[in-house]
């Protein structure tokens, strides 16, 4: 079966993970949601690239400011948009632009959610 899916409106998500398969501590959440053996879906959001709506909603349920999604580490933020002021929808476009500045794994259950880094805040919501 196949949990690779897109984002789901709110009230209609259940458990996800907001998924790079490339990254380690996006596997690792993968692996702590797969030992929990509750049902959740997977969205490779650089596949399944969030809305400017839908990324505002997560940022939202994560109870955080836009520029706390980014990672900040990246070549792509530090060339483009260290030290350039810019406002939350600015921001959460650049995300979207390029999605490999969301900092991941972001995981949903329902209307709660956490960035799995450490691993261990998943537990928190499932």
């Amino acid at each position: 079966m196949d949990k690779t899916e897109k984002f789901s409106p709110l009230g209609e998500r259940g458990l996800q993970i907001y998924h790079n398969p490339r990254c380690s501590k996006s596997r690792q959440g993968v692996e702590v949601l797969e030992n929990s053996g509750k049902e959740f879906k997977i969205i490779k959001y650089l596949d399944a690239i969030p809305s400017e709506k839908e990324l505002t909603e997560i940022i939202k349920l994560l109870n955080i400011s836009p520029i706390d999604l980014v990672r900040k580490n990246e070549k792509i933020w530090k060339e483009n948009y260290k030290g350039k002021e810019l406002s939350d929808k600015e921001i959460i476009l650049a995300m979207i632009q390029n999605p490999k500045l969301i900092e991941r794994p972001i995981i949903i259950n329902n209307n709660k959610a956490v960035i799995g880094r450490p691993s261990e805040n998943i537990l928190t919501i499932i």
